[in-house]
């Protein structure tokens, strides 16, 4: 076998031998759209190997999760998009005959494996910016075929009608829901995905289910008309378009092109590329006039990543935009709607789904309004608010990210962002909280200068009896309610540190 990641081939092809040799499995993934994506292709994957399985979603893969887990009647569980890092933990009930573990992760492992643990850190492949979970999980998808078709005689190489056909017999047609996982845990720095993440494009390229281009890295190129698209898009400020309804109307009707049908504005998918080519050079000259660093207007064009197989116009097309369809299902408890839309339901969860996301615009917009309005603490190296329940835990994390570089925050320095576990983001929990969320946030330049929120905040948590850890550019943890501000001055030294 030679995978779109050829250093996991060998450990990819022993974890589906396990697989293909279970009567059934148990699959447990991640919440967000990564453990989404991840949690879709095993399943589609599962399915065509004709594995039984059924599916569980976890918010947080904690003890008690995992203790849950090993009380059922599964013996075998595949974890997609976490369980590298609760290998200890696992492992204890891996020895106690509960379960055999197969993961395919991506995150940090703890200091124990496994006979069937697939994570690109085991091979020297960076987990937070090269591979996603959906990625490693696309790895052992593509391997679970080849052993089907050796099973069967058949070879999926030369399936019936070549194109399609050959794509799902061989599960590269996986590739695009790859694609959005990794887009959606932000490892599209620089604008494009990188290192084995290219195997992958390469793969839904030939397949025929993905596409890419350069082209105008804003997000909503799809589904928001054009000033909105221009007003909302803040990660390369322009004065006069960002933030600015009139402006950014006022510089599209100065154009001189017909950028209305029947009286509506089109959006940017719906332009011939060169009216797309006209709006952006136009653009890139304001951006000049207006003083913007060249090393910023670089970054409004970027690799557009782009499922061929979806309708124009929709949230699906755009593979940044599929990722926050995603946010907006699992993170409010409808994981199953967000799995629907992944596996195909294109009727009832992907109208559920659109309703959910509206919803997730609504707070996380009002979520970045409080983070504004309130502002951030400013320590040494760090900065941060305590949303305490007003915020819901499970979007903390996002509105944090998106606060960064607004009035009063900066992105010079990794943001810290507390939530109560259990909040409604309408000032009520469903219990009395005993335990706090933390979410960290940093850029990609952070990263770059040796930020690791990763170590960040797996250490400062476990110093107040907590726990956490991530990715270098995102991550998490849960400590004891009242040990936030202990928690604050020990990621404040540990960050220090690392940027020093």
């Amino acid at each position: 076998m030679t995978g779109p990641v050829p250093e996991l081939d060998e450990r990819a092809l022993a974890c589906a031998r396990h697989l293909r040799d279970c009567d059934r499995v148990l699959l447990a993934s991640h919440i967000d759209a990564d453990g989404l994506t991840s949690a879709a292709i095993a399943a589609q994957a599962l399915e065509r190997a004709g594995i039984p399985f059924e599916a569980v979603f976890e918010k947080q893969l904690d003890e008690t999760a995992i203790a849950d887990i090993a009380v059922t009647d599964y013996d075998t569980v595949l974890f997609t998009d976490f369980g590298s890092g609760q290998l200890d933990i696992i492992s204890e009930h891996e020895d106690d005959g509960a379960f055999t573990p197969v993961i395919a992760d991506h995150h940090q492992p703890a200091d124990r494996d496994t006979e069937y643990h697939l994570n690109p850190l085991l091979f020297g492949i960076d987990g937070a910016s090269e591979l996603s979970g959906a990625g490693a999980s696309y790895v052992l998808a593509r391997a679970l075929a080849e052993l089907t078709a050796e099973t069967d005689g058949s070879d999926p190489i030369a399936a019936a009608d070549g194109g399609t056909a050959t794509a799902r017999a061989d599960n590269r047609d996986l590739a695009a829901l790859a694609v959005v996982g990794a887009v959606g845990d932000m490892q599209a720095s620089g604008g494009e995905l990188h290192g084995a993440n290219e195997g992958i494009v390469g793969e839904g390229v030939d397949a025929g289910v993905v596409e890419t281009g350069t082209d105008l890295a804003l997000y909503g190129k799809q589904t928001r008309p054009l000033p909105k698209l221009l007003e909302y898009a803040t990660d390369v400020r322009i004065p006069g378009i960002s933030n600015d309804q009139r402006g950014a109307l006022s510089f599209l009707d100065g154009l001189d092109l017909d950028l209305k049908s029947g009286g509506e504005w089109r959006c940017w998918a719906e332009l011939t590329r060169e009216e797309q080519q006209t709006v952006a050079s136009a653009l890139v000259k304001r951006a000049v006039e207006r003083g913007v660093p060249a090393s910023k207007i670089d970054q409004l064009v970027g690799t557009s990543y782009v499922l061929s197989e979806e309708p124009v116009g929709t949230e699906l097309r755009d593979a940044s935009e599929f990722s926050t369809l995603l946010n907006a299902t699992a993170r409010y408890e409808r994981a199953d709607v967000g799995l629907g839309v992944c596996l195909g339901d294109r009727e009832g969860a992907l109208e559920r789904a659109r309703k959910l996301l509206r919803n997730h615009r609504r707070n996380l917009s009002e979520g970045i309004d409080l983070v504004t309005e309130e502002g951030v603490t400013h320590e040494a190296h760090v900065q941060w608010f305590h949303a305490e329940d007003r915020i819901r835990e499970t979007i903390v994390g996002i509105v944090a990210g998106m606060a960064m570089g607004n009035d009063g925050v900066s992105r010079s320095k990794p943001i810290l962002a507390f939530a109560e576990k259990g909040g409604d983001g309408n000032g009520g929990t469903e219990t009395d909280a005993e335990e706090i969320k933390v979410s960290g946030r940093g850029t990609h330049g952070l990263v770059r200068k040796g930020l690791d929120l990763s170590v960040v905040m797996g250490e400062a948590s476990r110093a107040v009896g907590g726990d956490g850890g991530g990715h270098d550019v995102a991550a998490g943890a849960t400590v004891p309610k009242g040990s936030e501000a202990e928690f604050v001055e020990r990621a404040d030294e540990i960050v220090g540190d690392q940027l020093s």
